[in-house]
């Protein structure tokens, strides 16, 4: 039965001056990443792949190198589109994403609503899985509020903040089945090896 890991990238440098799509991981993201291939399952991984975002192609390359696996990056596994907006201070970004998640039909300051994230996150999984032709467990390197509208889907639950990832830094994972696309388990943490 193979597995499918959806990862979302750990702590980033945060840069007002840079756009968001290209903040790199932090020295503490990528220590995190390191400690992710401690768990018992990375060995099992077969196919790597990533949204373009600068962070989550940083995490997928700690995968990869130590698989010796190819990176595959699809634009359409990034986070949801916030350009309209750009970098907002903590606080005011926290505020929107309850938003966000709050009214997912609705736009909120001209970002990407949740419905339509929902929708390219839920066809771009669909369509690399189907078209994967690795034999093992599959890695996907991407982002939070995707990874929660996937896990919504995946789960049969309405969108909502509540199935967001745990904690304020992101580097958390869920796993599911790829033939049934049930889920194993929701969110854990990448640095606790299981």
């Amino acid at each position: 039965m193979r597995q499918v890991y959806f990862i979302t990238h750990p702590e980033v440098m945060v840069d007002a001056n840079v756009p968001v799509p290209d903040w790199s991981l932090s020295e503490r993201g990528l220590e995190r990443m390191h400690r992710l291939l401690d768990s018992p399952w990375v060995d099992d991984i077969t196919s790597v792949y990533c949204s373009t975002e600068k962070k989550a192609i940083d995490g997928a390359e700690v995968l990869a190198r130590h698989l010796s696996l190819p990176i595959q990056k699809i634009a359409a596994l990034g986070e949801n589109d916030r350009s309209a907006t750009g970098y907002l201070p903590s606080a005011e970004f926290e505020m929107i994403a309850d938003q966000f998640f709050a009214a997912p039909q609705h736009s909120v300051r001209g970002w990407e609503t949740a419905d339509a994230a929902q929708a390219r996150i839920v066809e771009a999984t669909s369509t690399l899985l189907g078209d994967d032709v690795s034999a093992g467990a599959i890695a996907i390197v991407s982002h939070g509020a995707v990874g929660a509208l996937l896990l919504c889907h995946l789960a049969g639950y309405p969108i909502a903040r509540k199935y967001d990832q745990p904690g304020a830094g992101g580097g958390n994972y869920y796993c599911f089945e790829l033939e049934s696309m049930q889920l194993a388990h929701e969110w854990k943490p990448i640095d606790r090896a299981e």
